[in-house]
């Protein structure tokens, strides 16, 4: 065996080019396969982080006949006491704020738009105490300021500014129906426009100070949720349980935000078995190039392989020995490939790709507004190695079945 090596190392050294050139190829294959890999994990890390920092928080408490009508988005179906939960939260180390959610009419004058006009939109209301305490909109602010408490104005997101052509100091009027059905007219000033790494937010984001909105719709004291905020190291299902068991209120139903995001999340899994066939095919091609390249590689040496038969040396170990040697090839270029996925993958985790123009034009479903980062994935390095050496050991032993098929005569008289 260890002369079979040997034989192995010297070949590798004394076919340079060729062995240099068939490593390159499982390189690349492979540096392709991790780099893909980082981009989709990255994709995925950050829609959920997020999702979770700008839509959903961690988890939400809701009155339990709420979410089956979330899409009406009900005043009358509340929770009227939210304080007192977040207070009881608050005493077990549980962050929490309060918001309303209400839909209405957005209306825009002529004197500050250019034109009268109106659409649809969902307006948040929130309280500017706790609401940076679960969320992170503290640090997205791109113009102007958050409103005070009692203050009629609003913030925007910088992609529905821009759509409708708003600045700060424009007014803008929202009609809406009220906690008991009563129609109420809002006149708002936009004080603030805010950017942050959620798309979906961007687009849709009007935000007022939950306290204008109480005293508009006659939600006395009343909210439409209660959001939390949990360590990321949480365990989300369990804490969920302890919150429930914690609040014992019979009309009140916490959700996480695995269950508030299950859509996202559906859809995520089908992108994902459509990536994993990505990347298998990415595979497949890394695995076809090397095979080609082992291929004529040991059909170039049949006349060698002849000459190693008529000295007296078995089938068994000619195969054993060529295949050594593809493995050797294979260990190369996966330590060539793992090296340059390592470099790549340090950039794109760094600095990332910025596809913010295809974002703004579309929805694509994650929850990434610019630049895609790439995440550090080491099983996936792991499996990257072993199977380029696999590969290669594997596409050399079936062409060497093949010579090896051919009698003496034949390989010294090939061409």
């Amino acid at each position: 065996m260890k002369f079979l090596i040997s034989l192995a190392f010297k070949n590798l050294t004394r076919y340079k080019r060729r062995t240099l050139i068939t490593a390159g190829a499982i390189a690349f294959g492979l540096m392709m396969y991790i780099f893909i890999d980082s981009l989709l994990l990255g994709l995925e890390i950050e829609s959920v982080r997020n999702l979770k920092w700008y839509e959903t928080a961690s988890a939400r408490v809701l009155n339990e006949d709420y979410w089956e009508n979330r899409f009406q988005r009900p005043l009358d179906i509340n929770i009227p006491d939210p304080d007192s939960i977040i207070s009881k939260l608050d005493k077990n180390g549980i962050k929490a704020t309060k918001r309303i959610e209400f839909s209405g009419d957005l209306i825009l004058n002529s004197f500050d738009f250019g034109e009268d006009g109106n659409m649809s939109v969902i307006v948040t209301a929130i309280d500017p105490k706790k609401d940076f305490d679960v969320f992170n909109f503290d640090s997205t602010i791109q113009q102007g300021r958050f409103p005070e408490e009692d203050e009629d104005a609003v913030v925007m997101g910088s992609w529905l500014a821009e759509d409708i052509g708003a600045e700060l100091g424009y007014w803008i009027t929202i009609v809406t129906r009220g906690n008991g059905g009563f129609y109420e007219a809002m006149d708002m000033e936009i004080v603030g426009i805010v950017n942050c790494p959620n798309p979906n937010v961007n687009r849709t984001l009007i935000m007022m100070p939950i306290a204008v909105a109480d005293e508009y719709l006659a939600m006395e004291g009343a909210s439409t949720e209660v959001n939390i905020k949990l360590p990321e190291s949480a365990d989300i299902d369990a804490e969920v349980i302890r919150i429930q068991n914690l609040l014992n209120e019979d009309n009140l139903t916490v959700m996480s935000w695995k269950s508030m995001a299950a859509d996202y999340l559906a859809i995520a899994e089908a992108k994902r078995g459509g990536t994993s066939m990505i990347l298998f095919l990415v595979f497949l091609i890394a695995a076809v190039g090397i095979s080609n390249t082992m291929l004529m590689a040991i059909f170039e040496r049949i006349r060698e392989l002849g000459m190693m038969r008529s000295l007296g040396m078995s089938d068994k170990k000619i195969r054993i020995a060529f295949m050594f040697e593809a493995a050797g090839i294979g260990l190369i270029g996966s330590i060539m490939g793992v090296i340059l996925g390592i470099v790549i993958n340090f950039w794109i985790v760094n600095y990332g790709i910025n596809y913010g123009d295809v974002y703004r034009d579309m929805d694509i479903g994650y929850r990434v507004q610019a630049i895609i980062r790439g995440a550090w994935n080491f099983k996936t390095m792991g499996i990257a190695f072993f199977a380029g050496i696999f590969i290669s050991t594997l596409v050399a032993f079936f062409p060497t079945k093949r010579a090896l098929k051919m009698d003496i005569p034949s390989c010294l008289r090939h061409q």
